[in-house]
């Protein structure tokens, strides 16, 4: 890969208790486990930043397939749902929801986009095959 971009965070502390941010100090976050993992939730874990950048990469993804198929989407939206659980190994995994809603497409184009998005996003190239990833298409 030829990388047209590079970024960098440093985690300082204690890790999900401790305190994340870019090299180039425009983000820094507090970082707590949430409540039901034993934590305070007063603070951001690592899900909820996988959350959000997924979302807007994959969200980015969508805008670029529906462009190169001439679909005019207006007012659509990506939502993600990040879990985590134990493996049964020992570990941890994740598994990520996708919520696609593109209003005025109807819902087989709009699952065609979806889809077609899902092979093309960054965040799904590097979770598939690693993580359960569904994609939903709903009307609302």
């Amino acid at each position: 890969m030829e990388a047209q971009y590079t970024t960098e965070a440093l985690s300082t502390g204690a890790g999900r208790s401790g305190k994340v941010q870019l090299a180039d100090g425009s983000l820094s976050f507090d970082m707590t486990p949430p409540k039901e993992m034993g934590g305070s939730g007063k603070g951001v874990n690592p899900e909820q930043l996988f959350a959000c950048g997924y979302a807007a990469c994959y969200h980015q993804a969508l805008i670029s397939v529906a462009s190169s198929h001439k679909v005019k989407m207006e007012d659509e939206t990506v939502g993600t749902k990040v879990s985590i659980g134990d493996n049964g190994k020992g570990g941890f995994q994740l598994a990520v929801a996708l919520e696609v809603v593109i209003p005025n497409v109807d819902h087989d184009t709009a699952q065609t986009l979806a889809d077609e998005a899902h092979q093309v996003c960054p965040y799904s190239n590097a979770t598939r095959g690693n993580i359960e990833v569904t994609v939903t298409v709903s009307d609302d």
